[in-house]
């Protein structure tokens, strides 16, 4: 007899099938609205922003990124390595504005094992940088966003009932998993595991608690941004829950850039409190303004800290003929 086959993990295939659906949703949330979108408004919409309203959301914007490049430097401080703090943060900027324009296996991972290794990071190293920063972003959003769950302040359609129960059992699971974590960091005897080969590393409660502010800082940076773009007509705690919802919804359904997650579930979330057109206008607004414009500053940083890493390579010497 030939050997049998091996089940796949169901969770796996659970996963799989949870992706299918989120991204069938959003197709056809996208399909469907589009086709009653007025563009021209759309247009007319993002050309009336001020001057004054897109500095200020591009300023948001800088300090986001600067919030998230400390989630390296708590990465430095945690392993100890010597890499330069500029450098550190170089890297963290061009990482993030990677992964957010072209998705977490080219910008998140990709790309912060090719620049530090080139910096002379052993894969190991940069594994503990990576889990830091990985934990640090996802502990701020499950205490944000189970905060906001849990106080039922996600803006859910009339009707929703069942959905504004799952979400605020959500947010309890997610405030009982950040209280473990810290829980963990305050009080385990056992500070390290490893898990298929990766040793994980339990850091002190001090800098948890630093994980925990700087997450949550940025997360409700970005709501300001969008909050701002939408002019303040929706409180900024709905926008905030909206955003946080968009945020795993992109997650789930791996696309890259969430191009068109988000704008589904803002649209799904909140066009009955504002015009299609005045939504997509700030959407698109954030995209330019959040993606696009650090996203070509991150190619410019990528290009000189590759060209750094040449010049600092010892020459060969010509072979003599």
């Amino acid at each position: 007899m030939g050997a049998t086959p091996r089940m796949r993990n169901p969770w796996s295939l659970a996963a799989q099938a949870l992706t299918l659906l989120c991204v069938g949703l959003v197709g056809w949330l996208v399909a469907t609205r589009a086709q009653s979108v007025d563009w021209r408004q759309v247009g007319a919409a993002l050309r009336a922003y001020h001057g004054a309203t897109v500095l200020l959301a591009g300023t948001l914007a800088a300090l986001s990124y600067a919030l998230y490049a400390a989630f390296d430097l708590l990465g430095r401080r945690y392993t100890h390595h010597s890499i330069a703090a500029p450098r550190v943060a170089a890297i963290a900027f061009v990482s993030y504005a990677f992964n957010l324009n072209f998705g977490a296996w080219v910008g998140g991972i990709g790309m912060r094992y090719r620049l530090y290794s080139q910096h002379g990071l052993k894969a190991g190293l940069i594994a503990r940088v990576l889990g830091m920063s990985l934990a640090t972003n996802w502990l701020g959003y499950l205490c944000l966003g189970g905060m906001l769950f849990v106080l039922r302040l996600a803006p859910l359609p009339a009707g929703w009932r069942l959905g504004a129960d799952g979400l605020q059992l959500a947010g309890l699971l997610m405030l009982g998993v950040a209280g473990a974590y810290l829980g963990m960091c305050w009080g385990s005897r056992r500070r390290s595991w490893k898990v298929r080969g990766a040793e994980i590393h339990l850091p002190p409660l001090r800098l948890a608690m630093l994980q925990l502010s700087l997450s949550v800082a940025n997360w409700l940076v970005i709501g300001a941004l969008l909050f701002v773009l939408l002019h303040g007509r929706v409180p900024v705690h709905a926008v905030l829950a909206v955003f946080l919802i968009a945020a795993i919804a992109g997650v789930i359904t791996h696309i890259p850039a969430g191009l068109g997650v988000i704008e589904a579930v803002f649209v799904a979330l909140l066009s009955p409190r504002i015009p299609e057109a005045s939504l997509l206008a700030a959407l698109f607004a954030y995209r330019g303004i959040y993606y696009l414009a650090p996203g070509a500053l991150a190619i410019v940083i990528y290009l000189g800290l590759e060209h750094r890493v040449r010049r600092a390579r010892p020459q060969r010497p010509a072979h003599s003929h």
